[in-house]
């Protein structure tokens, strides 16, 4: 349930709906009555190999969710982001993603180990489209390519490969509903910074100000590749 708050912003609260009254669905059946048949393009746009669209398309890219899940099926999606072209094209069935930087939980590499099936969403800012790729990954140290995921004089600290099952683009549609690149219709201001973000949700031994301080673009900036 939404009302509007300062500025004309929409706020959103919880209205929760009691769960027995959903209409589940729990087969095949009642799945694609709903969603219909496929068009026959769609069922045959998957391939196995990178095509030089494909390779243009990751040239331009700066920002990939990488989604995995562990052996009993438990899912992680993490962002990695790095200048166009940071997903480096090993040959026409195997991609690599460095590894930067982070927090060092590893949710998903964790996962790579469990269970070495990924799936991939690559983004280009302004494009509708996007690129699905699914695979199965192994994580590495080290190789010759590191040399050309080199950022601002730092080697990752290590990388995903994907060895390459399914590679196809999905439509328009989901950033056409979502106005995504419009910016007319971001509103970031309507929540709180970052830090008061964490604030809310963990119980902290820092204080909001000292999380501000922590999280000041400037100081955060520093920690992106060293």
């Amino acid at each position: 349930m939404a009302h509007v708050g300062p500025d004309n912003i929409p706020i959103v609260t919880a209205c929760y709906e009691p769960y027995a009254e959903s209409m589940d669905i729990t087969t095949v059946g009642e799945l694609e009555e709903l969603l219909g048949s496929p068009m026959p393009r769609a069922l045959a746009k998957e391939r196995d190999r990178l095509k030089q669209t494909d390779l243009d398309w990751l040239a331009l890219s700066p920002f990939v969710l990488v989604g995995t899940s562990d052996a009993s099926g438990n899912c992680d999606v993490s962002p990695k982001g790095d200048p166009p072209g940071f997903i480096h094209v090993i040959d026409d069935r195997t991609i690599a993603i460095p590894e930067r930087p982070g927090n060092r939980r590893g949710d998903g590499y964790h996962n790579i180990l469990a269970n070495p099936h990924v799936g991939l969403l690559v983004l280009v800012p302004g494009r509708r489209e996007t690129l699905r790729i699914n695979g199965r990954a192994r994580l590495v140290s080290d190789a010759p390519w590191f040399d050309a995921m080199v950022v601002d004089g730092h080697r990752p600290i290590m990388a995903i490969v994907v060895d390459i099952d399914t590679i196809f683009f999905h439509c328009q549609k989901a950033f056409m509903r979502s106005k995504l690149w419009k910016q007319d219709t971001w509103t970031p201001d309507a929540l709180p910074s970052h830090a008061k973000l964490v604030k809310s949700v963990q119980d902290t031994a820092e204080t909001v100000d000292e999380l501000e301080a922590y999280y000041a673009e400037d100081r955060y900036r520093q920690g992106l590749y060293a």
